[in-house]
C-alpha cells in the first residue's frame, strides 16, 4: 500500500476532508475541485475515525481511464464512503456496484437480460403518461414545494409501474427510501449518527423484506414486470434469489430514483437561472431536449463521488498506485474539467460534445438506467415547459450537504403565469 507524506494529509486534498466542507456553498466546493484539477497529480486525503484515506481523482480522464480499468481499480468492497461493514453486507446482500469480475457480470446479464424490449417499450410509454398525469395534478392544486410534487413522484412511479409493485406499497416505499438515503454521506452529530444508522437499516430491511415476498409471489404467478423477469430468469441456470432481489431494488431506488429526481430538481433551478437557455429550449424543444438533459446531468452531477481499491500496481495521474490504495472517482470534479467543458460553470444546452461522466465512467458499471433517466427527464420537461402556465425555481435549492450525491430536500418553485 502507498503511504502518503505528511505533507500531503496536510496539503490541498484535506479541505476535503473538513466536517463542513460539503455544507459549503457549491461554488466554494467546485473551487477547491478547480484548484486540485491543476495540480500534477491526485492528492491524498485523510479520513477521520482511524480509516487513513484516499487518493482523490479529479480529473476527467483520470476518472474515466480508473473506471474502465475494474480489475486494477475494483469496486468490492464498497463504493461509498465510509465502505459497507461486513456484516451490513452480509444481512442485506452485496449490491451489483459493489461486485467486480464474474459476479458482477452473471448479476448484471440476469438484470439485462429482465429489461426486454417489450417492457422498455412500455416502461418509455409509462413514463409519457405518468409526465401528464403529474403536471395536469399540479396545475389543478398548485402546490410550491417542487421535490414532492413534482421530481420524486415520476421516478417512484415509473419504477414502480415497471417492477410491479402494488399500489398498496408504494406511499411506504417512498417513506422507507427516504428514511434508508436520507443521511448518506451527510456529516452529524455524535446523537444522530447513533440514532440515524438503526433507522436507515431498519427501513431498508423492511422494504427488502416487502419486495422479496412480492418477489415469492412472482415466482408462482408471473406476470408481465420486472419483478417476474427476474426471479423467474434462466441466465446458464440462474435467477436472482431473494437477497439478490431486495439489494437490486435497493440500487434502483438510489441509482433510478434519487438520481432522476435531483436532477430533474437541478434542471428546474438551472433553466431560472439562465434564461437564455430556457428560451433557447422553448424555441424547439425536440431539437434542443436531448442537449439539455444531457447538460443538466454534468451540469448537477447527481452522484458525486464512487470509491474503488487499488489491486495491483498502477501509474495513473501522475501518481504511482499499489495494491490497497483507496481512490475516490469525484464526477462532481470531472464534470467541470476545463480540459474538456469549455466554460464549464456555464449552463449550455447546445455543449457538443458532451462526454460527462454523470451515468458513470464507461467500463462494466455505467449506469444500466441511463437510457430511462434521459426518456423520463425529456418526458417531464416537455409537460412542464410547453404547457400554456411555466415554472420558475423561487430562491435557491435546499441541499443535504452530502459527499456522496447532489441531494435536493426541497425547492420553491412558481407558477409564471396566473
Amino acid at each position: 500500500m502507498t503511504l502518503p507524506s505528511q505533507r500531503l494529509a496536510t496539503g490541498p486534498g484535506g479541505e476535503l476532508a473538513e466536517p463542513g466542507f460539503w455544507q459549503r456553498p457549491p461554488a466554494d466546493r467546485l473551487a477547491v475541485f478547480a484548484r486540485l484539477r491543476a495540480l500534477d497529480s491526485p492528492v491524498f486525503v485523510p479520513e477521520g475515525g482511524g480509516r487513513g484515506g484516499h487518493w482523490a481523482l479529479v480529473r476527467h480522464a483520470d476518472v474515466q481511464e480508473a473506471s474502465r480499468l475494474p480489475k486494477v481499480f475494483a469496486s468490492a468492497p464498497g463504493v461509498t464512503t465510509p465502505e459497507p461493514a461486513r456484516w451490513v453486507r452480509a444481512l442485506f446482500g452485496d449490491s451489483m456496484v459493489n461486485l467486480d469480475g464474474p459476479d458482477h457480470a452473471q448479476l448484471r446479464k440476469i438484470v439485462q437480460r429482465a429489461f426486454t424490449p417489450r417492457l422498455l417499450a412500455a416502461a418509455e410509454e409509462d413514463i409519457h403518461a405518468v409526465a401528464a398525469e403529474i403536471v395536469d395534478d399540479v396545475l389543478e392544486r398548485r402546490p410550491d414545494e417542487f421535490v414532492s410534487a413534482v421530481s420524486s413522484r415520476l421516478p417512484l412511479e415509473v419504477i414502480c409501474n415497471m417492477m410491479g409493485i402494488p399500489e398498496r406499497y408504494r406511499a411506504e416505499i417512498a417513506d422507507r427510501v427516504n428514511h434508508a438515503s436520507e443521511n448518506i454521506g451527510v456529516e452529524r452529530g455524535l446523537a444522530s449518527r447513533l440514532r440515524m444508522p438503526g433507522r436507515g437499516l431498519r427501513a431498508l430491511a423492511r422494504m427488502q423484506r416487502m419486495v422479496a415476498g412480492i418477489g415469492r409471489e412472482r415466482r408462482r404467478n408471473p406476470s408481465d414486470d420486472l419483478i417476474s423477469a427476474l426471479v423467474c430468469a434462466n441466465v446458464d441456470g440462474q435467477a436472482l434469489g431473494a437477497r439478490q432481489l431486495g439489494a437490486f431494488f435497493s440500487l434502483l431506488m438510489v441509482a433510478g430514483v434519487e438520481t432522476t429526481r435531483n436532477a430533474i430538481t437541478h434542471g428546474l433551478t438551472l433553466l431560472t437561472d439562465f434564461p437564455d437557455q430556457r428560451d433557447l429550449l422553448l424555441s424547439d424543444f425536440e431539437k434542443y431536449a436531448d442537449g439539455a438533459v444531457d447538460e443538466m446531468i454534468r451540469h448537477s452531477t447527481p452522484i458525486i463521488q464512487f470509491r474503488r481499491t487499488v489491486t495491483a500496481q498502477h501509474s495513473l495521474g501522475g501518481r504511482a498506485f499499489g495494491p490497497g490504495d483507496k481512490v475516490v472517482l469525484y464526477y462532481a470534479s470531472a464534470n467541470r474539467d476545463e480540459a474538456v467543458f469549455p466554460d464549464p460553470d456555464r449552463f449550455d444546452i447546445t455543449r457538443s460534445p458532451n462526454p460527462h461522466l454523470g451515468f458513470g465512467g464507461g467500463g462494466p458499471h455505467f449506469c444500466l438506467g441511463a437510457h430511462l433517466a434521459r426518456v423520463e427527464m425529456k418526458a417531464l420537461f416537455r409537460e412542464l415547459l410547453t404547457r400554456p402556465v411555466g415554472l420558475r425555481a423561487v430562491g435557491l435549492p435546499d441541499l443535504a450537504g452530502s459527499n456522496f450525491d447532489n441531494r435536493v430536500r426541497s425547492l420553491r418553485f412558481a407558477f409564471e403565469a396566473p
